[in-house]
């Protein structure tokens, strides 16, 4: 009966182990776009789209608040960003770190890369504007 027991136990921990990792490798995309302005205060707002392979969607807004060194006025669009592995597309959800440097007038490209705990975040796309300086601040995301 013993054996039965701890064979039992056995089983149970390997599937909850092999659920854990499983549920781990949600991987999560954005496409997004915004729009903002900044002069050593920085702020832009937008919208988007983000998609699991586990089949969850959710659209959300971005608000993406900081300071430094920073002037121009920049909109992207097409934007695209990839997310670290996660159980649920809840924790693609909240408030990431971010810090940026940029030069850019008329058609540029951005790259950006953050992170909000053990989640991270990194963005590309290509949009139009001026904007020069380094910014440290915030970009959150939450559902619309």
């Amino acid at each position: 009966m013993a054996r039965i027991l701890i064979a039992f136990a056995a089983t149970a921990t390997c599937l909850m182990v092999a659920g854990a990792a499983q549920a781990q490798d949600v991987k999560c995309k954005i496409r997004y776009s915004l729009k903002g302005w900044s002069f050593i205060y920085k702020e832009y707002h937008g919208s988007g789209t983000v998609t699991c392979s586990n089949g969850q969607t959710a659209a959300v807004k971005i608000v993406s608040r900081g300071g430094g060194l920073t002037a121009g006025k920049s909109e992207v669009h097409d934007g695209e960003g990839t997310f670290s592995a996660v159980f649920d597309i809840e924790e693609t959800l909240g408030t990431y770190v971010a810090a940026s440097a940029g030069a850019g007038a008329s058609k540029s490209a951005e790259g950006q890369a953050m992170t909000k705990g053990e989640v991270s975040l990194s963005l590309a796309g290509t949009g139009r504007g001026v904007e020069v300086g380094i910014a440290f601040g915030s970009f959150t995301i939450s559902r619309q």
